[in-house]
């Protein structure tokens, strides 16, 4: 199908809703991702990320609610959004007993190529995901950053619309994190449209366009990462002081001009919120006309974590796990 012909927005849901036994494990959600871009899905183990991503991949009937692939219902048409999309989960659906290679060919017949087809897309995807050293090894001697990147070259056969990376890099480490993170991007700006669920906050704030973050089943916010990150407060200025001397004399200056309360921390460190940056010049004239010096002067921005600290009540460390 020609990506011209495509509706511009990717996926829109309307009250979506899935429940298991008396628990609802998506409960309401909507969603607007337009077309060309990395959207990002973020929320604890258990709020409804991949419940979420089921239902719009056709795996899972929604219980109520509605939503459209490029237009196309996720129910009523549900064959044409198949061919729309691509699926890695957070399990990987290679074959272990097989080579990678004949895991790809295997996976480019089932989805239509010939047999020359099917060896040669298989050929390209290994040497894009660095594999072809490793592509007649059984699997069950790849690295788990090796099943990774294979399970995200199957899912890249039929170069879909729409890829929903479903926690592609849990447990992977840095390098190969960094690794797929290019690859990511690469497929955006080769036109795809990507659907990310992560837990790992540094993760989205690097890739995603537009966050929804997701808890208990509910969209409890939306935005992009600047946007999210602004509802929890405003960026706060940090001066540290050359002579802890001075410490009361600066710490009323700063009070003074800036209107605002100020934390002063061990190391002579004053931190203050910043209301206004045009503040900042004048402030700093004023410490130079008395003499008080710094060392140094920072602009720290709100994080995501203070973000989910704040959204959902949990401390970061509740939300992801550091890679092995």
């Amino acid at each position: 199908m020609n990506s011209s012909q495509l509706s511009p927005i990717a996926v829109e849901a309307r009250g979506l809703v899935k429940i298991f036994g008396d628990q609802h494990a998506v409960d309401g959600v909507d969603l607007h991702i337009p077309a060309g871009g990395i959207y990002g899905v973020l929320g604890p183990n258990g709020a409804g990320k991949t419940t979420t991503i089921r239902m719009l991949a056709t795996l899972l009937r929604p219980d109520s609610g509605s939503a459209t692939v490029f237009g196309y219902d996720i129910v009523k048409e549900n064959h044409v959004v198949r061919q729309l999309i691509g699926l890695t989960g957070q399990y990987a659906s290679v074959d272990e007993k097989l080579s990678a290679t004949e895991n790809l060919i295997i996976f480019s017949r089932l989805l239509g190529l010939n047999s020359r087809a099917a060896k040669r897309r298989a050929n390209e995807l290994l040497e894009e995901f660095d594999l072809t050293e490793a592509a007649r090894r059984p699997l069950a001697q790849y690295s788990g950053g090796m099943r990774r990147r294979l399970d995200l070259a199957a899912s890249l056969i039929a170069q879909p619309a729409l890829l929903f990376l479903d926690e592609p890099t849990t447990g992977l480490d840095p390098r190969t994190r960094n690794q797929m993170w290019n690859t990511i991007r690469r497929l955006v700006k080769d036109g795809s449209t990507v659907v990310l669920t992560t837990q790992y906050l540094d993760e989205a704030d690097q890739l995603a366009d537009r966050i929804a973050v997701i808890d208990r089943g509910k969209v409890i916010a939306e935005g992009t990462p600047d946007e999210l990150k602004a509802k929890v407060g405003t960026a706060s200025l940090e001066l540290k002081l050359a002579d802890g001397e001075n410490l009361l004399q600066a710490k009323g200056i700063i009070q003074e001009l800036l209107l605002a309360e100020v934390h002063v921390s061990a190391g002579n460190i004053i931190t203050a919120p910043m209301l206004d940056a045009e503040m900042i010049t004048d402030l700093l004239l004023a410490l130079r006309n008395v003499r008080i010096g710094l060392l140094t002067v920072s602009v720290k921005s709100p994080t995501l974590d203070e973000v989910f600290l704040t959204l959902t009540g949990q401390q970061t460390q509740e939300l992801t796990t550091l890679d092995q």
